[in-house]
């Protein structure tokens, strides 16, 4: 068989279990995207974007950071994170995955261990395969899990660092890490503590800062800022102690050999950042809409037990998943289907994001609509 012949093959076979992806245009009223507090299209960064331009802003970096690439908007920027989510370093990446590539391969060495929540972001799973450390897993929010994984791994005679690694909020399932617990068991074991905040960023913690906000500032803590989700832009910001910043710039190969970033979104994520820090209007608007949800879940649906602006509603099948989110699709709400291996074997589920970009009014009209459809697809 060829290889091509090989491809259609697979292809087809995703197809019969119901797990071929597609690309598909945007359509409807948007429950789909993590553009959190409605910025990506807003005034507020058309008008940044006029601005940065008019200054003289370049729209392109022309090469990586190392070489000619380092813009004064990359640094101001970094400096602006920096002091905005209280870290002593930050650095700008093209996006939040090559940022978790960058961490997980260059900073946990050989002989460390990388103990990691079950339910952790692929792009953390494929930097641990680029790095040099041993990787673990321990129950999704299990603290004493982990703690007692870190035990076990002493007891077996190892020296070496441990990097304990959690998402702030949980992408395909919503709900919070226990960061004080974990940040507790940090401190008692003499590890680090890796944070992805990018469902966090923007709308937990003070202005936005983070849902480790608290601990950010600490010599053991690393998190990641997308620029991508919340802020309305792209990117990913690592906040951490200097010494963990300039490790990354020197070993981190997704930074190093790649064409940096461009000055012009680095400029735009500055007006976020600023936009955080100054309007509190519009993250209070997105956390009323966010309760207003959970209450319309609960009301119509009879789903609850809800922790941010993620709402999954487990279908379990494939087929019924998908059947039922082309159903909302048809109604104009965009809600996709989630299926494996995004998330485990099972729970095929939507995904119903709350952004700005849309009202309680249509909130309500997709969770009513979402009850007639439900009873109307067979389980």
């Amino acid at each position: 068989m060829s290889g091509l012949a090989r491809q259609v093959r697979a292809l087809e076979a995703l197809e019969a279990r119901g797990r071929l992806r597609r690309l598909m245009p945007r359509a409807g009223a948007d429950f789909a995207s993590n553009d959190y507090l409605g910025l990506a299209g807003s005034d507020l960064l058309r008008q940044a974007a006029s601005d940065a331009l008019a200054r003289g802003v370049a729209v392109g970096a022309g090469g990586s950071r190392l070489l000619r690439g380092n813009d004064a908007e990359h640094e101001a920027l970094e400096a602006e994170a920096a002091a905005f989510f209280g870290t002593e370093r930050a650095l700008y990446l093209g996006g939040g995955f090559p940022a978790n590539l960058a961490i997980f391969s260059a900073l946990p060495q050989h002989g460390d261990l990388v103990l990691h929540d079950a339910l952790i972001h692929a792009s953390a799973h494929d930097g641990m395969r680029l790095g040099r450390a041993e990787a673990r897993s321990f129950p999704h929010n299990d603290v004493t899990a982990a703690e007692d994984a870190i035990r076990g791994w002493r007891n077996e005679g190892r020296t070496g660092q441990v990097w304990i690694a959690v998402e702030a909020v949980y992408s395909m399932d919503g709900d919070l890490a226990p960061i004080a617990d974990l940040a507790a068991v940090a401190e008692r074991h003499e590890a680090m503590l890796i944070v992805d905040e990018a469902h966090a960023t923007g709308l937990f913690g003070p202005e936005g800062r983070g849902l480790a906000h608290a601990v950010a500032g600490q010599d053991n803590v690393v998190s990641l800022h997308t620029g991508g989700k919340a802020l309305g832009v792209h990117g990913g910001l690592v906040t951490a102690a200097a010494p963990l910043v300039d490790m990354l710039v020197n070993k981190a190969r997704s930074f190093i050999y790649a064409t940096a970033p461009s000055p012009l979104n680095a400029a735009l994520l500055r007006a976020s950042l600023s936009d955080l820090a100054t309007n509190p209007a519009r993250r209070e608007a997105a956390l009323k809409l966010r309760a207003q949800a959970h209450e319309a879940a609960h009301a119509l649906c009879g789903l609850h037990g809800f922790e941010s602006q993620i709402l999954p509603v487990i279908l379990g099948d494939d087929r019924r998943t998908m059947a039922v989110a082309e159903a909302l699709q048809a109604r104009g709400f965009d809600v996709r289907g989630i299926r494996p291996p995004t998330v485990p074997r099972g729970t095929s589920r939507l995904r119903i994001s709350i952004t700005l970009n849309t009202s309680a009014e249509v909130v309500t009209d997709l969770f009513t609509a979402l009850a007639e459809i439900t009873e109307a697809v067979p389980a």
